[in-house]
């Protein structure tokens, strides 16, 4: 097994066990393997936001106004907060945390609460986009991760669905994230993936 599956399994499971109400002590296993992730240059999170219901944006959408918008229901609240708890417990190098200016990937952003979050406009949603900004977008987030390449610590860009699929060719779900990193030749290359961890319904969670 090598060490970005490893790392990998170690934040399936920290996803998975993650809740808003209890956290439960990381193992040392699982804090190393996270750390065998932290410690490779280069690495990058693409984390799609949380649970926020229906698709696409409303009629009416104003990027200024979340009133406007599709936002996180309650359980992407706590999916949220469950991802960040699950990060802090494994204490991760954060590089930095980058957003989205879309309200619920804002959102998820400062609820994760792992460090300062930065809005960036070229992470913002190409799904209806016209196909000359989505590119521009695209190419904007590929020069990010490369310029990342030789630091240190994990950058995390909080962002959309469509953008992912873009950037890599797959499917993410609610607070699902892929690891990547740009290798020489200038390939995205997928590392792993981290599964959004699942949340309570019940009243008063």
């Amino acid at each position: 097994m090598t060490r970005f599956s490893r790392a990998l399994l170690a934040a399936v499971c920290a996803a998975a066990c993650a809740t808003i109400l209890t956290a439960a002590p990381a193992s040392a296993a699982e804090i190393d393997e996270w750390r065998d992730l932290s410690d490779q240059r280069g690495v990058v999170v693409l984390m799609r936001h949380a649970l926020a219901p229906g698709g696409g944006d409303p009629a009416g959408f104003r990027l200024g106004d979340c009133r406007t918008q599709r936002n996180l229901s309650r359980e992407g609240r706590q999916q949220a907060r469950a991802i960040g708890a699950a990060i802090e417990r494994s204490a991760i190098d954060i590089n930095a945390v980058l957003s989205s200016p879309w309200c619920r990937t804002n959102d998820t952003a400062r609820l994760l609460d792992v460090g300062p979050v930065r809005t960036k406009q070229y992470l913002g949603s190409t799904f209806t986009a016209p196909q000359s900004v989505s590119d521009v977008r695209e190419a904007r987030t590929r020069r990010l991760i490369t310029s990342h390449r030789a630091k240190d610590g994990v950058l995390f860009l909080v962002g959309h669905y469509a953008n992912i699929m873009d950037l890599t060719g797959e499917a993410v779900d609610s607070g699902e994230s892929l690891i990547v990193r740009m290798n020489p030749r200038g390939d995205l290359q997928v590392l792993g993936r981290i599964p959004a961890p699942e949340v309570s319904s019940r009243p008063g969670s």
